[in-house]
């Protein structure tokens, strides 16, 4: 994970990136570490780590636990 160095989230605070739930102040949260996401320049390796490890909390690669399950979906039914 030499990307990890790189990433715009390495000097941020993890808890953006771990909402403890999926309402209120959590979404917010959420979608501040999205934003940070947004300007990352290994953002791909980070989704890429993510769906590869299949990480099942917190914000990776720019993408929710959800949007990641619908992207392993997606990927099993093009198979």
């Amino acid at each position: 994970m030499e990307w990890l160095d790189r990433a715009a989230c390495v000097d941020a605070d993890p808890d953006l990136f771990f909402p403890v739930s999926r309402n209120g102040p959590a979404v917010r949260d959420a979608l501040a570490a999205k934003r940070i996401c947004c300007r990352c320049p290994v953002v791909e390796d980070c989704l890429d780590w993510a769906l590869s490890t299949r990480q099942t909390t917190g914000v990776w690669g720019g993408t929710s636990e959800e949007e990641r399950a619908d992207l392993i979906r997606a990927s099993r039914l093009a198979s």
